[in-house]
């Protein structure tokens, strides 16, 4: 026998033990056995007849509840035994909310203690109201949006989908009472981070510890969800290109499918009362999601994994997602995960639970593809340039599970030289070349504007050139030039 979230031991008694009671009462309820050491031996207590009156009447007189105390004797040695049950309502003892998780109590603050208040009166942090915004001050494109998502994949009756917004607004349960609640603003304005700070989407590209660039994706969650999986599946990874007879197959380094319920999963059900955002770090083996989440109470990474029944954090943000056909109602999203990496080959997805932070999803690139990007130059990922013969040979594992030709590769690293894009006319590493030789103060932003890409693009391609020693930069950062080498 050992001391556990329902079990704790004390020597001998004193009123201070009475945040013990109130946090075995805020959580599952528990047993704290007076005239035990912290070995669980039975050492006796003193005055125990005084206890027996004076234990129960501070528990009702401090926190308002009634606990059982109850005399017993173990190997000659007398102790106390307090059952506390669990209570529906918050317990509180001279101000402060107690806790009891594990071994450990906690004495709960901040976010903790709001998300622990909402639960005791049965409310979650997506259905509190918003005051001061209306119907009318939500974006009606991304209602229309999620119309059509509804109707095509017939979640909801179709008179519903034809109401106007402010029928979905209501049937979709984003209204309390005269306000419109949090979950309507993060899934139809147009701006929810300024309500709800942290409510977007980071992404970037690292090289060993440099970040060669970035994206920021704000917007409604639907907005989110779309630009993110898009860029993750376009500028962030590329797909090989291989055959099977006539048909071009192009597979990713991650399955689409995993990428995109990963994103789904993060979005939907994120800790949004935490004001940080989803954080994406792309690396050239392997794609990392975090998310400020936390796993449903008394749940572990087993649990996670294995066959459960849906369990939202956000259940009405949820509700709506499932609406448009995003996610199940099932608790399936780990499970389509892994069986999307296990179906393409690839390595098992790896997560990890942050207790106090958050949780992390590692998918790492499948290995025939890692091999092939470290033989090969990339090449601009706005334009996805057809690969070589070379790197259409081969056989592997296709998205859908079939067998395909898998790119064969060589192991010798690639760097571009002047040659080699000087064969591409048309690519954005010459329209680059051009702009320096041309204009050699030209700043990003204007690289930028004249190209049609971003500054981060335009960031990471000047890396990579200055890398491949084709160009270097003279002088001060922002008062330099840059110089054509090759």
């Amino acid at each position: 026998m050992t001391e556990n979230q329902h079990v704790e031991w004390k020597e001998s008694w004193r009123d201070d033990y009475l945040k013990w009671i109130c946090g075995f009462a805020n959580a599952q309820g528990g047993v704290l056995e007076v005239g035990r050491n912290d070995s669980g031996k039975v050492v006796g207590i003193k005055n125990v007849l005084r206890l027996l009156e004076e234990i129960p009447n501070k528990v009702q007189s401090l926190l308002g509840i009634v606990v059982d105390v109850n005399l017993r004797s173990e190997g000659g040695a007398e102790y106390l035994q307090i059952v506390v049950g669990p209570y529906p309502h918050p317990i509180s003892f001279r101000g402060e909310y107690h806790y009891r998780s594990g071994a450990t109590k906690q004495v709960l603050r901040g976010v903790a203690l709001s998300r622990f208040l909402m639960k005791k009166h049965g409310r979650t942090w997506d259905n509190l109201p918003l005051p001061g915004l209306r119907v009318g001050d939500l974006n009606g494109r991304a209602i229309d949006s999620f119309r059509r998502l509804a109707a095509a994949n017939k979640r909801l009756p179709q008179g519903i989908v034809t109401e106007p917004d402010a029928g979905v607004i209501e049937k979709l349960g984003l209204r309390g009472g005269e306000h419109l609640n949090r979950a309507a603003i993060l899934l139809f304005h147009s701006a929810p981070e300024r309500f709800v700070t942290g409510a977007y989407v980071k992404v970037g590209y690292f090289e060993g510890t440099e970040l060669l660039f970035q994206d920021v994706i704000e917007g409604d969650l639907l907005t989110q969800v779309d630009r993110t999986v898009d860029l993750l599946c376009t500028k962030y990874t590329r797909a090989l290109v291989s055959y099977q007879g006539t048909r071009r197959i192009e597979a990713l380094p991650v399955p689409a499918e995993a990428i995109r319920e990963a994103v789904v999963n993060a979005v939907a059900h994120r800790d949004y009362a935490t004001p940080v955002p989803i954080q994406i770090r792309v690396d050239a083996d392997r794609i990392v999601l975090w998310n400020p989440g936390r796993l449903p109470q008394g749940w572990s990474l087993d649990e996670l994994m294995g066959s459960h029944a849906s369990h939202p954090h956000n259940p009405v943000v949820a509700n709506a997602f499932f609406r448009a056909g995003l996610i199940e109602a099932w608790g399936l999203g780990v499970q389509r995960i892994v069986g999307a990496c296990a179906a393409a080959g690839g390595p098992a997805p790896q997560w990890q639970i942050e207790p106090e932070s958050g949780i992390r999803l590692e998918l790492r690139f499948r290995a025939w593809y890692t091999a092939a990007e470290a033989a090969v130059v990339v090449e601009d990922r706005a334009t996805q340039e057809t690969p070589s013969p070379t790197q259409e040979m081969g056989q592997t594992t296709q998205e859908d599970g079939q067998t395909a030709q898998e790119p064969s590769v060589t192991t010798q690293e690639i760097t571009p030289t002047t040659q080699e894009i000087e064969r591409a006319p048309t690519t954005t590493r010459e329209r680059i070349l051009a702009l320096l030789k041309s204009e050699p103060r030209i700043t990003r932003r204007l690289m930028a504007e004249r190209i049609g890409i971003t500054p981060s693009g335009v960031k990471y391609h000047l890396a990579k050139l200055r890398k491949a020693g084709i160009i270097r930069h003279v002088g001060p950062t922002k008062a330099g030039r840059w110089e054509v080498l090759k």
